[in-house]
């Protein structure tokens, strides 16, 4: 009891703190003396008669929101004395491997920077700004050569990585229960089995009205979507992050998913962020930075070829290349396993005090990135609300699906508990394409690394970045690869090479997301 308590006092002083730096406290802080001003508000009840003017006001429900969101977001409190390392990564084998792995990334950056002759950053010449400017709203017609460079690294790379992960304490070990584990994936996780899973995921049950469900035996699917819309309306009205989370496990009505989307981020858009989103513009125009052509690359390479969204293809630069500028991007290396890039200023190679992060956002981008971008332009045409959008997605989210971390949702886990899955409940199947050599793995990966992305049709992947948002987690990522496989099973058995397994599972585009999780969770036989 006392150590739950001072949890909580923990959490609270951590958030307090988190707050105290937001553009959401000066507003609090604001309000509090404008309202002293009030008839109502009298000096022997201050205290109370400011949360009285705050709640009737609305400030009351953003500060709510803004706590929910930082509690979604904060890792869980560890003991005081713990290293920040610690709170980053709790396993040594892991920060280790992903350590090594940021090398091989800064090696790969540097080589081709050494190479092509091109500095990792540099001023645009005036000319250059000028002409960045008038074709920023058109940058998709701009032909740049780009044949020598090449994405510093794509998912099947990181893959390998992740295939060579072993815990040193088990090298040698006798854990019989482990050794059964016949996937690629050879580390000892703690993963969810099916009925664990049920539990977490029980408003998607066989009895529950979901959007992404054409029949249902209960109510006739109009009554439910009229009644789902009617009470999506009234939770955005009411402005509340902890029941818009709720309220999209059932999936999000078409024509609200943006609003409850940011409601759920703790999105405002307020015009200081418009004018921080300018600033970020400001920055790409007046410099030219080394990874702003790996992501012109990657546009080039995956989401101007995709059906869905080559139409796309400018707004993905401008956010793209503000997100790497923007430095409050680097606040997420608090909880995230990786540690951002440094780079040191030309002739102070070595010298702290001119080391510099690079990019400055920290993140490099791999072949793909620019895909989880991709689907929230059909939610956002405002650049700016797209881009809070999809920073808030990656500092929550995304980050994981390309870190090496033992958190639950990370790509480790995810990777483990979709072999685990297959096999425990489709074992001919998980055995006999890792007879023939093709292992589940190597082609549910690349889905799971892009959260689906550019595989599944647009409608589809959206109501299942409804459940991402709506449980907080990524588990249902490796859920629905478990569920792919099944669904194809019987023409899996029959094939007897990688290729073929490949050809089985290449097209995802006509499949229904909600039917295929549910079947698999809830009527699989456990």
């Amino acid at each position: 009891m006392l150590q739950e308590e001072s949890d909580l006092s923990l959490i609270i002083a951590q958030i307090v703190q988190k707050l105290k730096g937001s553009s959401l406290y000066a507003q609090l802080e604001r309000q509090a003396w404008a309202s002293l001003q009030r008839p109502e508000i009298r000096l022997e009840s201050l205290k109370e008669d400011i949360k009285e003017f705050f709640k009737i006001s609305g400030w009351e429900k953003k500060l709510q929101n803004a706590v929910y969101s930082e509690l979604n977001v904060y890792p869980l409190p560890s003991h005081p004395a713990a290293p920040p390392e610690h709170l980053k990564e709790p396993l040594v084998y892991m920060r280790k491997a992903q350590g090594s792995w940021e090398k091989r990334i800064l090696k790969s950056l540097n080589s081709m920077c050494t190479e092509l002759s091109i500095p990792l950053a540099r001023k645009r010449p005036v000319g250059q700004q000028k002409e960045l400017l008038n074709k920023w709203n058109e940058m998709g017609t701009d032909e740049p050569d780009l044949s020598l460079f090449r994405p510093v690294y794509a998912p099947k790379d990181f893959l390998e990585v992740l295939i060579n992960l072993r815990n040193p304490n088990y090298e040698n070990g006798d854990s019989l229960s482990f050794r059964t584990h016949l996937g690629l994936i050879q580390v000892p996780l703690k993963v969810k089995d099916i009925p664990e899973l049920k539990e977490c995921f029980v408003e998607l049950g066989l009895n529950t009205g979901q959007l992404g469900i054409d029949d249902s035996t209960q109510v006739p699917p109009e009554l439910f979507e009229n009644e789902h819309v009617r009470i999506g309306q009234k939770v955005l009205a009411e402005q509340d992050s902890a029941a818009a989370q709720q309220y999209i496990r059932q999936g999000s009505p078409t024509a609200l998913r943006a609003e409850l989307w940011a409601l759920i981020l703790n999105i405002s858009s307020q015009p200081e962020d418009i004018l921080y989103y300018e600033q970020l513009k400001t920055n790409v125009i007046q410099h030219d930075l080394l990874v702003d052509s790996l992501i012109y690359k990657d546009v080039k390479l995956t989401a101007s070829n995709d059906d869905y969204y080559f139409v796309f293809e400018d707004y993905l630069y401008q956010v793209l290349l503000c997100f790497s500028r923007d430095t409050s991007v680097l606040g997420h290396f608090a909880y995230n396993s990786a540690s951002p890039p440094k780079s040191y200023i030309r002739g102070k190679l070595g010298l702290e005090e001119y080391a510099v992060f690079y990019p400055p956002n920290g993140v490099i981008p791999f072949h793909g990135f620019s895909m989880y971008v991709a689907p929230l332009c059909f939610l956002y045409h405002e650049p700016y609300k797209l881009y809070q959008t999809f920073r808030e997605m990656y500092v929550r989210f995304f980050f994981r699906l390309h870190s090496i971390s033992s958190h639950p949702s990370g790509i480790v886990s995810l990777c483990l508990l979709f072999e685990t899955l297959l096999q425990t409940y489709l074992p001919q199947l998980f055995y006999h394409l890792r007879e023939i050599g093709a292992q589940p793995l190597r082609i549910s990966f690349k889905w799971m690394v892009r959260a689906f992305s550019g595989y599944l049709a647009t409608d589809q992947l959206l109501l299942l970045w409804d459940r991402i948002l709506g449980y907080n987690s990524l588990e249902i990522l490796a859920v629905l690869a478990a569920a792919v496989f099944a669904f194809r099973a019987v023409n899996l058995m029959e094939v007897t090479s990688l290729a073929a397994a490949e050809a089985v599972l290449a097209d995802l585009s006509t499949l229904k997301v909600m039917p295929l999780l549910q079947i698999f969770l809830f009527a699989t036989v456990t």
